[in-house]
């Protein structure tokens, strides 16, 4: 049975609609950055997406090419990701969505290389005729965070991000969003199929400990 990162990782890709904190390892990701409303059809954001799963289908399928991955196993595609921030605001803006900075990502099973990315961001360009050169193969440790899954359209996740904000204030924690920590989203749901009453996201934020009185 293939690997699935949902199924293994329960605790960051499958948490609970009530806020949880978890330290999350460093992982290599597939990522393409960007910036405007990722509702513009065929927009910026739509043909970053079509880039993504080009490379991420063609090291999944790569056991099956004369290319080998040193310990190369048989995986699910994880599910899509995103990270977001608008330049001088603080939070997120829903109602500007043309002013949205975004890193698209998914996730890269451990196995694959820089050389391996290398090799299927070129693959990818000439086989599905598709200009993959936007891709990068991005490092990131997110660290302590706090989660929740959010259960709703986009629009009303400041509904989350306000229960997440109250959850850590309670529990000694301050949000760390910053220009290197950002708004995370995972999408668990295909919105092309699912309504968006029940679209399923984890939204996980940044955190720190709240610094001690007189602030040691």
């Amino acid at each position: 049975m293939a690997f699935d990162f949902k199924k293994e990782y329960k605790e960051f890709y499958m948490p609970k609609n009530k806020p949880q904190i978890v330290d999350v390892p460093t992982a290599n990701y597939i990522a393409v950055r960007g910036k405007g409303n990722p509702n513009t059809p065929d927009g910026e954001y739509q043909q970053a997406i079509g880039v993504l799963y080009a490379v991420a289908y063609t090291l999944k399928m790569s056991y099956k090419t004369d290319y080998k991955i040193e310990g190369f196993f048989e995986y699910v595609v994880p599910p899509l990701e995103g990270f977001w921030w608008q330049d001088n605001v603080d939070g997120v803006d829903y109602r500007s969505k043309d002013e949205f900075n975004w890193i698209s990502v998914i996730r890269l099973p451990d196995f694959i290389t820089k050389k391996d990315f290398e090799w299927a961001v070129k693959t990818a360009t000439q086989k599905k005729k598709k200009d993959c050169s936007k891709a990068e193969f991005m490092t990131i440790d997110e660290g302590l965070c706090v989660q929740i899954m959010h259960i709703g359209p986009f629009d009303k996740e400041p509904e989350s991000v306000a229960v997440m904000d109250a959850f850590i204030e309670e529990n000694g924690y301050v949000n760390d969003v910053n220009k290197k920590r950002l708004h995370h989203e995972i999408y668990m749901s295909d919105a092309r199929k699912a309504v968006p009453e029940k679209w399923k996201t984890v939204i996980r934020h940044p955190i720190r400990r709240k610094p001690l009185a007189g602030g040691r």
